[in-house]
This record gives C-alpha cells, sequence and structure tokens, in this order.
C-alpha cells in the first residue's frame, strides 16, 4: 500500500518532468540545460516509486524517517542544479563582457574608418582648391 506522501512525491516528481519538457517543446528551456533537470527528475522518481531503496538508504544514512531522506535528496539535487547554472551564467557573464569589449574596438574603428571616408569625399568635391598648397593665398602670392 503506498503512502500519501509517496503518491505527493510521484505526482510532483511527475509534474517536474512534464513542466521541463513542456519548457523545452516551446523552446523556453534548451535540451543543454533541460538534460540536468531530467536526470534530477528521474532521481527523484525513482526514490519516490522505489520505497525500498528510500528505505535502504534511510538506513545507511542512519535516518529515522525514510521520506525525509527524500527531502534531503531533493535539496541536495537543487542545490547541484543552482551551482551548475551559476557557473553557466558566470561564464554568459565573462562572454557578455568579452563582446561588450570587442563591439566598443569595433565601433572606434567604424568611427574612425568613417571619418577617414568624409575627409576623403571632401578632398574629391572641392577639387584641387582644397588640396594644401593650392589654395587662394597662394594663387595671390604669384
Amino acid at each position: 500500500m503506498t503512502s500519501r506522501f509517496q503518491l505527493v512525491a510521484i505526482a510532483i516528481s511527475a509534474v517536474l518532468l512534464l513542466s521541463v519538457l513542456e519548457l523545452v517543446r516551446r523552446r523556453k528551456l534548451t535540451e543543454e540545460y533541460s538534460f540536468v533537470w531530467i536526470a534530477l527528475t528521474f532521481g527523484l522518481l525513482g526514490l519516490s516509486v522505489w520505497r525500498e531503496a528510500l528505505h535502504r538508504v534511510a538506513r545507511w544514512l542512519d535516518v529515522a524517517y525514510p521520506p525525509g531522506v527524500l527531502l534531503g535528496a531533493l535539496i541536495i539535487a537543487v542545490f547541484i542544479a543552482s551551482l551548475y547554472f551559476s557557473v553557466v551564467v558566470s561564464r554568459h557573464r565573462q562572454q557578455i563582457e568579452r563582446l561588450v569589449e570587442d563591439m566598443a574596438i569595433l565601433a572606434a574603428r567604424q568611427r574612425e574608418q568613417e571619418a577617414e571616408h568624409e575627409r576623403a569625399l571632401s578632398r574629391e568635391q572641392g577639387g584641387p582648391a582644397e588640396r594644401p598648397g593650392s589654395g587662394p593665398e597662394r594663387q595671390r602670392g604669384r
């Protein structure tokens, strides 16, 4: 006979698994990150369904109330997932900083090229009068 706690644990694990799969289907969660959540939910589902494993782990850890092991496993799983995603966020932050620096360098180069292009256009439009030493001052001096 299953306990109410076991049924609730199975239901929560199943809802979490279905939620992750739905997020992947809607492309709100990438497959890369979904594997972490799917593995964690299968672990929780396994402990929820297979009561004997839960009791064996509880005896091995000397825990008097076996569902407490399930709660502990959930806390550890959330901790591992949080740590993993902190590493991912840190890596993305470094990549963003590098991209911002590269964008600033490219923007500065583009401004320099545009200024150089404008100077070249103004020289072409002005013709020989704009060249140094060929302006009206030089003609007056002749």
